[in-house]
């Protein structure tokens, strides 16, 4: 038998042996996991990790499309969907009954389950454009912010008026945003995803294209307006970089309706925490959905199941922070 079949038989063991001995009788017969439109980092991570908890602990699951971190909080709130991937921003906007998708709806029913990574906000242009950064960006420019009630379509607009930039707005999912550029339909798209985000990829294989940072000042200023911190993309994510590109970021979290049953989500946090390569070989964005970055978040309640392995592995969440 050959060296990664035996290895892979050894991992399922071990999986199986820590499930079976969890009561499954009120596990759910299958799940699913919102995620976001097609060619985005949500996507991309979201299908990969439902089909490996899926996989590993023999419940039926999959990824739905969605309109990205609100929507996700609000069909995650009501159940309809009982995992979802959301951002901190929209998280805290949702919890506090300011959600665009149900105002004045308090979305606490929607808990923290595991750190993802951070998504960076940075705009890419056709070289043939000639824009080179923020600043140049053309008064009455359109822009592609993605999906509305996204991460990118609620914050980026605000970001780009804090900047002084006059623009158009257009909305859609990153495959067909990217596919405008290329066409020279809008100017421009401001991405808020996990890197290297796959719409981006596709484009400089196909066309040249600028990915355009931010300089230290209007940094400084987006930091000082919004629940953002700075963040370098590193050169190497992209082909188009020669050099590591200043931008902000948000950090993302897996989240679960709090309902769902303690031991499965603890045995979904337990899987996913303890195989971090595994994680990365779905997408590079997960070499940070490490047990250590789960002090990222400071919005939402945590899932007792998450909480209990956590706690088990000597990263403390006080009670007061686990829904009851």
């Amino acid at each position: 038998m050959k060296t990664s079949a035996v290895m892979a038989l050894a991992f399922a063991s071990t999986v199986t042996s820590s499930v079976v001995a969890q009561d499954r009788s009120e596990w759910p017969s299958n799940f699913t996991v919102g995620t976001a439109s097609q060619g985005g980092t949500y996507f991309a991570y979201g299908s990969g990790w439902a089909n490996f908890v899926a996989d590993n602990l023999d419940v039926s699951g999959g990824a739905e499309i969605t309109g990205g971190p609100m929507q996700n909080m609000a069909l995650v709130h009501t159940g309809d969907l009982k995992f979802g991937l959301t951002t901190m921003g929209p998280a805290q906007e949702s919890i506090d009954g300011s959600s665009p998708l149900a105002p004045g709806m308090k979305m606490d029913n929607a808990c923290a389950m595991f750190p993802m990574y951070e998504t960076p906000f940075s705009v890419t242009a056709l070289s043939s454009s000639g824009i080179t950064s923020i600043s140049d960006i053309p008064d009455g420019a359109t822009i592609g912010f993605g999906p509305a009630g996204s991460t990118s379509d609620t914050y980026f607009p605000r970001i780009m008026e804090t900047l002084g930039v006059d623009f158009e707005r257009r909305n859609g999912s990153w495959s067909d945003l990217g596919g405008q550029l290329q066409d020279g339909l809008i100017d421009v798209v401001a991405f808020a995803a996990g890197i290297p985000i796959p719409a981006v990829s596709q484009l400089e294989v196909q066309t040249d294209v600028t990915i355009i940072g931010m300089t230290k000042e209007e940094a400084k200023k987006v930091t000082e307006e919004f629940p953002v911190s700075e963040f370098m993309i590193p050169a190497s994510t992209y082909q188009s970089l020669s050099e590591p590109s200043r931008v902000v970021s948000m950090w993302n979290f897996a989240i679960a309706n709090c309902d769902v049953p303690e031991s499965f989500v603890y045995e979904i946090t337990r899987l996913t925490m303890e195989n971090n390569d595994k994680m990365v070989s779905i997408h590079k964005a997960a070499q940070n959905s490490v047990p250590e970055n789960y002090t990222k978040n400071q919005v939402l309640p945590w899932h007792p199941g998450a909480a209990r392995w956590f706690n088990e592995n000597g990263y403390t969440i006080e009670e007061a922070n686990i829904a009851q």
